[in-house]
C-alpha cells in the first residue's frame, strides 16, 4: 500500500494498525500524476489526479487482512476508498483516495509541517477512533469526529498546563482504562494505583471520568458605560439536577476548536454568540471545573469590548442549534447579584470578583 498523507506518520499508522513495525516494511515512494494538495475543512490530505504530478509517500508492505480491514475502518469515515495504482519504480500498490467533490483542497500539502501542528493531536484522535473498532460502526465513528478531535485537541493543551503548585509528585499507575460511553461527551473508567504521601503504595482503586474538551469563557465588559454582558440559555446540569432555573446567566463561552489558542477561542465565541468584536483580553483564571471528576478546563477572561445598548438580544449558531439572550447588567447590579449568591454558575461569580478587583484599572 501506498501512503501520502496522515498515514505516513508512522506513529499515527502504528496506531491505526495496532501493531509496531519490523525493519523493512516501511520504504519511500512516489506516485506519478498525482498531486497532494491540503483539505480545508480539516487536517488532512487529498490526492487529485494531475499530468505533471508526483505525490511523495511510503511504501508498505506485509499488510495482514487485519490491518487492512482496520485502515479501511480508518480511512473509511473520511469516504477515502482503495485504487489500484502504479508507482514510479514500477510497484503496483494500493491507495487510498476519495471522490474528487468530496473535500475543498487549497495549498499542497506539507507533510513537515502537518507532523509539527497536527501530529500529536491526530494521534490522540486515531486513538480514540480505533477504540471503537468492532464496537461501532465508521459511519458512526464519522459522526463523533468532531467531538473526537476536540478531545484530542484538549489532551494537547494538557500536556502543557504546569500551574506551578508545587505540589506532591507522586506516580500514578494505570492498570486498566474502559470508554464506559462516547458521545457528544464521554466517560472513562480506570483501575489505578497510586503513590502515598507515606511512600506506600495505594490498593487498586476503581474510578471514573467524564471526557470535555477544554473551554474558553469571556465576561464582555464595558469600562465606559461600566456594565457587563452575560448571555442567558438553558443548561443541562440544572435540568439534570432538579434545578428549578434550568436557564441561567453565565460568561459568553465554548469549546476551543483544535489548531485554536485558548485566546483566539474567546474572540470567535464572542462573535458567534453575542457579535461582539473584543478589544482586548485580562485573564481571569484557568483550572479545572471540578478536578475530581472531570478533565473539563477552563481559561476565564475578562473581554474589554464597547457595550451599546442594541447589543442586547437573541444570537447563537443555528448550525449549533443555539438559542442564547445576552443581557446588559450595570457593574453595581452584577456585584449585587454576586453578594446575594443570585450568580449560580461559579466561573461567573469568580469573574466578578476579579473584575471588583481589578475594575479602577481597567476604567482609567
Amino acid at each position: 500500500m501506498f501512503f501520502y498523507g496522515t498515514l505516513r506518520h508512522v506513529p499515527l499508522l502504528e496506531i491505526v494498525l495496532g501493531r509496531r513495525f519490523s525493519e523493512g516494511q516501511l520504504v519511500a515512494g512516489f506516485l506519478p500524476e498525482f498531486t497532494c494538495f491540503a483539505v480545508q475543512e480539516g487536517p488532512f490530505p487529498s490526492l487529485v489526479a494531475s499530468a505533471q504530478g508526483r505525490a511523495e509517500g511510503v511504501v508498505v508492505s506485509g499488510l495482514s487482512d487485519d490491518d487492512i480491514a482496520r485502515l479501511d475502518y480508518y480511512e473509511g469515515g473520511f469516504d477515502y476508498d482503495l485504487i489500484d495504482v502504479t508507482l514510479e519504480d514500477g510497484t503496483v500498490a494500493q491507495v487510498y483516495v476519495c471522490a474528487p467533490d468530496r473535500w475543498t483542497t487549497g495549498a499542497k500539502w506539507d507533510f513537515t509541517g502537518w507532523c509539527s501542528d497536527w501530529g500529536e493531536m491526530s494521534c490522540f484522535a486515531a486513538t480514540e477512533v480505533m477504540e471503537h473498532f468492532g464496537h461501532r460502526t465508521r459511519d458512526e465513528v464519522a459522526a463523533m469526529f468532531p467531538q473526537i478531535r476536540a478531545r484530542a485537541w484538549s489532551k494537547v493543551l494538557g500536556g502543557r498546563t504546569a500551574a506551578g503548585q508545587d505540589v506532591f509528585d507522586g506516580q500514578v499507575e494505570i492498570l486498566e482504562k474502559r470508554r464506559a460511553y462516547t458521545g457528544f461527551f464521554a466517560v472513562d473508567e480506570v483501575s489505578l494505583r497510586h503513590e502515598r504521601f507515606d511512600g506506600g503504595k495505594s490498593p487498586v482503586l476503581e474510578r471514573s471520568y467524564f471526557v470535555a474538551g477544554d473551554a474558553s469563557l469571556v465576561l464582555p465588559y464595558d469600562p465606559v458605560r461600566d456594565r457587563v454582558l452575560l448571555v442567558e440559555q438553558m443548561r443541562m446540569g440544572p435540568l439534570g439536577r432538579g434545578d428549578t432555573e434550568i436557564w441561567q446567566l453565565e460568561p459568553v463561552a465554548g469549546r476551543i476548536d483544535p489548531g485554536e489558542t485558548p485566546e483566539m477561542a474567546a474572540f470567535r465565541e464572542a462573535r458567534e454568540e453575542t457579535s461582539l468584536t473584543l478589544t482586548s483580553l485580562e485573564t481571569v483564571a484557568k483550572g479545572y471545573a471540578t478536578p475530581g471528576e472531570s478533565t473539563c478546563y477552563f481559561h476565564m477572561f475578562v473581554g474589554v469590548t464597547d457595550l451599546p445598548d442594541e447589543i442586547a438580544g437573541v444570537g447563537g449558531l443555528e448550525t449549533e442549534h443555539e438559542n442564547i439572550r445576552s443581557r446588559l447588567i450595570s457593574f453595581n447590579d452584577f456585584m449585587a447579584m454576586a453578594e446575594r449568591q443570585a450568580l449560580a454558575n461559579t466561573p461567573t461569580a469568580l469573574m466578578a470578583y476579579w473584575l471588583a478587583h481589578h475594575r479602577s484599572r481597567l476604567r482609567s
